[in-house]
């Protein structure tokens, strides 16, 4: 009888520590609306560093594109904020913010890129909805549709 008993007991102990099979299965799920974000960026074309007034041009249309995709970034991902203030006698001797943002923009298009008075002018539009198809091919998005166990 206690030969029966030890025997039971092993048996399971063993089945309590076999490994149950399952297969999972995904399926991509699509937001119902895609938001569009829009952002403007600005640069003086007369304080651009070049003798040559076309060059001035060309830098002032790159670098308001570069502001307009900042301001994208920071619509995205948020700015993060850094404070200090240094005090002598209980009187604010200094004070410094520094912002930052930092983040990748894929899929955001130039709407419009025009001078106006001395300033160069960019907007750009970000579709969710290219980002969606953007991230679809490189990251493929799971959600349990269906798990079978096999014994």
């Amino acid at each position: 009888m206690k030969n029966i008993l030890i025997a039971l007991f092993l048996t399971a102990m063993v089945a309590g520590c076999s490994s149950v099979d399952k297969h999972v299965q995904y399926e991509r799920v699509k937001p119902e609306k895609f938001p569009v974000l829009t952002a403007i960026g600005y640069a003086p074309i007369s304080l651009q560093k070049s003798d040559n007034e076309t060059q001035r041009m060309l830098m002032a249309i790159n670098a308001s594109k570069i502001a307009a995709y900042a301001e994208l970034a920071e619509q995205v991902y948020g700015q993060q904020i850094t404070g200090s203030t240094t005090m002598a006698d209980l009187i604010v001797a200094d004070q410094v913010l520094t912002a930052k943002i930092q983040g990748v923009i894929r899929g955001a298009k130039v709407i419009k890129s025009y001078p106006v008075g001395d300033t160069y002018t960019t907007e750009l539009a970000l579709d969710f909805e290219d980002v969606y198809h953007v991230y679809e091919v490189m990251h493929v998005e799971k959600r349990v549709k269906d798990v079978t166990y096999s014994w």
